[in-house]
């Protein structure tokens, strides 16, 4: 298929090199010249602006964005809106909030235009291993799309979700686990940090992996980082968080439904930016290992 790609950061490059590795056309956009010259190296075509790239597809166009939730996307979209025609198609594959894929779905709606909300995990390393896709919108519309969505994930890592919102609803309760699951191996690693003894953290993180109930991708990551930093000296212990975690325990009160892991895995990594605890070394760690998220450096 083609599809047009706009954003070529950390995970949007490496989709579109997935892309074309298997044998899609791939139009590539994104506001730093050198990142769309190196998409073009890898075999996309490149486009000088939102509107070159649109020019360059071939109709019904499919554009997907990969651009920070919030403000990039809708600017985009107001931008797209005049540019594309009834029955084109646009996907968020973001970590937007999933009220906001209803409502923008409807904004396109108004003109023909398709909107597709697609949850995207699988972080720096979805490249080689594929992308876990949570998918959202008209089903007529993911049966079309679905040589993209089975190139980009992995085997059986990509299901339709139902109407508009539900990928990037699935998406917002996927990262409220994963801040939960982190969380606890944070806590874990740090109890063995200070105990009398002298552990060997890599290789425990290495046994556990070896059949035990709480063996992970998690764990292999805290595995490669510790072997790169036994002590995770080099590191602060800061923690930011992309939103999604937020919008998670906000939902949560919303409904009416418990969710103190999720909410306090939150509070911890607001506490994470007052204090340099070994526990939030650990988390900073897995999100620099899982998804290149930038450190700060001790």
């Amino acid at each position: 298929m083609q599809i047009g790609m706009i954003g070529l950061g950390k995970m949007g490059m490496n989709m579109a090199k997935r892309l074309l590795q298997g044998g899609h056309q791939v139009v590539a956009f994104a506001r730093t010249k050198s990142t769309v010259n190196e998409a073009v190296k890898a075999g996309a075509v490149g486009a000088s602006s939102v509107e070159d790239l649109v020019s360059k597809l071939k109709a019904p166009k499919a554009v997907w964005l990969m651009v920070p939730s919030g403000k990039p996307v809708d600017d985009n979209l107001e931008l797209l809106r005049p540019l594309l025609s009834k029955n084109d198609i646009v996907i968020d594959g973001g970590n937007s909030q999933y009220t906001d894929a209803e409502r923008r779905a409807g904004f396109l709606k108004e003109k023909g235009i398709h909107m597709m909300d697609v949850g995207t995990s699988g972080g720096i390393w979805g490249m080689t291993v594929g992308y876990c896709l949570m998918i959202g919108g008209d089903q007529k519309i993911f049966n079309h799309l679905e040589p993209v969505f089975k190139t980009l994930a992995p085997k059986d890592g990509y299901a339709y979700l139902g109407a508009h919102g539900a990928g990037h609803f699935v998406k917002m309760v996927h990262n409220g686990i994963e801040y939960g699951m982190m969380q606890a191996y944070a806590e874990g690693f740090d109890l063995l940090q200070a105990s009398k003894f002298q552990l060997d953290l890599k290789k425990i993180s290495g046994l556990w992996n070896q059949g035990s109930v709480v063996r992970s991708w998690l764990l292999e990551l805290a595995e490669s980082a510790f072997s790169k930093d036994p002590k995770l000296e080099r590191l602060q212990g800061y923690v930011d968080d992309s939103g999604e975690g937020r919008w998670t325990v906000l939902e949560s009160v919303n409904s009416g439904v418990p969710a103190p892991v999720i909410a306090l895995s939150l509070y911890m990594r607001f506490l994470s930016r007052d204090k340099n605890a070994f526990s939030s070394r650990v988390l900073a760690a897995l999100r620099n290992e899982f998804g290149g998220h930038d450190v700060k450096k001790s």
